[in-house]
């Protein structure tokens, strides 16, 4: 008996060694497996595909449907957790948004060949088809899906490259009478208030955006949209709030935190929010109606406005042709994981170096540096020129260089408000149309002198830095500098007025010699070739040591 006792003694203590034994080499197995399922979803700090924010392509959704597992865009449930914005949990509706090919998308990610690729609601893309918009930009391409996956994200590409419309549309898709239907949220058939702010730093680039708006809505959806700039009447913007009740406004820092502030706006329960020309609006003068915005836009009205339940999560989206170290801070304080969207490609924030904008003073020790941001912003097929004159010949060389070209809109920038209506006046004694637009005009007359010089009724418009941003001319051929831009972000921005969308364009920058140097520095700066030229017998004339420079160069 205590043998048998024994024996089954050793065999349980046995058996136990066993088990640890087991236990010991799974634990192992297990440990091994996550460190190394850890390095596959480390962070890869190159670009990002669209399937790795979310997006599938077809060899992959493929392979799943063999075990009828195909992965949609997102979980219904997973969305309404999201950022708050629900969508349709009806398992017919649901659809998985794809790209072409895998070995395709490597290569060239974001060549989308139409907007149906996006994932856009088919009502949206017959409005966009109706305006004759057929394929996305590459900004677009790449924009779109990310916003739609519920990513903050700053979209940063040339000017005239299609910004607006890449956050424009995203926001339609989920707002408004063209947007996913079952997405409405309202099952009560109530309106639910404000769901998008716009933001601008000028009164010109939010009625540009308001345009935008409804020329994809059309003209029996005008009301989803609601101007709020600085200038206009109070009371009327007032009325209409109320009278419209639209889903979307777009405005100027001011106005939107004055209405905000009178308890007129009301945008707690809002789902977006755009910065657009975030660089300026993060400028010292927009400094407390910015802090107003972002305290208020995204949040619903609480007694303890520090509780997480009271604050409805917002989509940051941030819009520039430049992303200097001012915007990576500001969207790394106040988004979540924020993406930077380029035209090629989409990398994570933290992985970005921005570079700052070079100034042009003699003494600037980084003058010699160039600046990405800058580069990057201006449209590609530009041509650019420089001419050496005197100060009162200016004018002069102005009218030549418009004939030689034969430019229909021509844009003129200046410094300094007080010149404008001298430059006006000497091109209207020389039998040529010209009109200046500054901040000094009101609503109603800057509104009437865009309005000639896009109708061709105006040649030449005359501005100041104004302009530079948000002013949007398809039609324009020619960009001068009467005076010389500030540096090579600011020279970038008026270049942008010209060669929009992929049109080619010309601009001139008139100098006296002694600012030839910072023409060079901008040359520099920019990684771009500005070629000396002058005017005679109504041709440009490019001297010939720029003929053999850009000859070696090639």
């Amino acid at each position: 008996m205590p043998a048998l006792i024994s024996s089954s003694f050793l065999l349980l203590v046995g058996e136990s060694l066993h088990l640890r034994r087991a236990l010991a080499t799974s634990r192992s197995v297990l440990l091994h497996t996550g460190v190394k399922c850890m390095r596959q979803v480390e962070p890869n700090h190159g670009s990002l595909t669209l399937s790795s924010i979310g997006f599938q392509t077809e060899t992959e959704a493929e392979n799943r449907s063999k075990s009828n597992k195909v992965k949609s865009f997102g979980s219904p449930s997973e969305n309404l957790k999201s950022k708050g914005k629900p969508f349709d949990t009806n398992e017919k509706k649901k659809k998985a948004f794809r790209v072409v090919e895998k070995q395709q998308m490597e290569f060239a990610p974001f060549a989308a060949k139409s907007f149906s690729e996006l994932g856009l609601p088919h009502v949206l893309i017959e409005r966009l088809e109706e305006e004759g918009f057929t394929v996305p930009t590459e900004v677009q391409s790449a924009a779109v899906p990310s916003i739609l996956n519920n990513r903050d994200v700053i979209i940063q590409s040339y000017t005239g490259s299609g910004k607006t419309l890449a956050y424009l549309l995203p926001i339609l898709s989920v707002v408004g009478p063209l947007r996913v239907k079952g997405d409405d949220g309202d099952e009560n058939g109530k309106k639910l208030g404000i769901e998008a702010v716009i933001v601008a730093p000028s009164r010109e680039l939010g009625m540009q955006i308001v345009r935008e708006f409804e020329k994809v809505l059309g003209m029996d959806n005008k009301r989803v949209v609601q101007q709020l700039v600085g200038g206009a009447n109070r009371t009327r913007q007032e009325d209409a709030l109320k009278k419209n009740k639209p889903a979307i406004v777009v405005g100027t820092p001011g106005r939107i935190a004055e209405l905000s502030a009178s308890g007129k706006l009301r945008t707690h329960g809002c789902r977006y929010l755009v910065l657009d020309e975030v660089d300026e609006l993060l400028s010292f003068n927009f400094r407390e109606d910015m802090h107003r915005i972002l305290e208020h836009v995204g949040r619903r009205s609480s007694a303890d406005p520090s509780s997480n339940s009271a604050k409805t999560e917002r989509q940051l989206i941030m819009v520039s042709a430049t992303v200097p170290f001012s915007v990576v801070r500001a969207a790394r304080s106040w988004g979540c994981d924020p993406l930077l969207v380029q035209a090629k490609k989409i990398v994570p924030l933290e992985t970005f170096s921005p570079s700052e904008p070079v100034t042009l003073s003699r003494s600037s020790p980084s003058s010699a540096m160039p600046s990405q941001a800058a580069v990057e912003s201006l449209p590609p097929a530009l041509k650019h020129y420089y001419c050496v004159t005197r100060l009162q010949h200016k004018v002069d060389v102005l009218r030549r260089c418009i004939h030689a070209l034969d430019a229909k809109f021509v844009i003129a920038f200046m410094n300094h408000t007080k010149q404008l209506k001298d430059v006006v006046f000497k091109l209207e004694a020389r039998g040529m149309k010209a009109v200046e637009l500054h901040g000094d005009l009101g609503k109603l007359a800057r509104s009437t002198t865009l309005k000639k010089f896009k109708n061709g009724e105006v040649r030449v418009l005359v501005t100041n830095e104004l302009s530079a941003r948000g002013l949007d001319v398809a039609e324009c051929d020619l960009v001068v500098n009467l005076d010389l831009p500030t540096d090579s972000i600011h020279y970038a921005h008026r270049a942008g007025r010209t060669g929009r969308l992929g049109r080619n364009g010309t601009v001139l920058t008139i100098c006296e010699e002694p600012e030839v140097f910072v023409v060079k520095k901008l040359q520099k700066q920019l990684e771009i070739p500005i070629a000396s030229c002058d005017f005679s017998e109504g041709k440009l004339l490019v001297t010939e040591e720029e003929k053999t420079l850009s000859t070696s160069t090639s």
